[in-house]
């Protein structure tokens, strides 16, 4: 059977548990037409580049399928007369992806490099050179009388 890569974003106002749901009815249309889900990635909700359908964000999924061409038919056409549903797209492939999906190594990525910052500590804070309003800034080495001859410099 063909190997599929199956997305979709539902509104940002449906729970999780809506979204787990709608992956739960999509799992059984696959599988009642003769196809498999490999894996199933809830990738959590996202800003979008742009608004579709006064929306800002989306809850993302990804399915790997192996399946029929008829199941992804009907899938696609239940999303389609879902209104929680606001975009899908299916790729077919020729191997799924083995381990995580590349989001979900950029999320881990992203929070083992929080992990390193919480040890270091904040930005925000300094060492010993102290913050950064103690260190003198140029207008403030000039005397006030430097600055009024450079003025008046400027108008003979």
């Amino acid at each position: 059977m063909p190997l599929y890569e199956h997305v979709y974003l539902a509104r940002q106002d449906t729970s999780t548990q809506q979204v787990d749901e709608l992956t739960a009815q999509l799992k059984g249309v696959i599988e009642g037409l003769g196809g498999s889900i490999k894996k199933s990635e809830y990738w959590g909700v996202k800003s979008l580049s742009y608004r579709l359908r006064k929306n800002r964000k989306a809850h993302f999924t990804l399915l790997d399928i192996d399946a029929p061409p008829p199941a992804i038919n009907e899938i696609e056409r239940l999303e389609r007369l879902n209104e929680d549903v606001l975009r899908y797209l299916t790729i077919r492939v020729d191997a799924h992806e083995e381990g995580p999906s590349a989001m979900m190594r950029r999320a881990e990525r992203d929070r083992d490099r929080d992990e390193r910052r919480g040890e270091r500590g904040e930005r925000g804070e300094r060492g010993e050179r102290g913050e950064r309003g103690d260190r003198p800034r140029d207008r403030d080495r000039r005397g006030r009388d430097d600055s009024e001859d450079s003025k008046n410099a400027g108008r003979e």
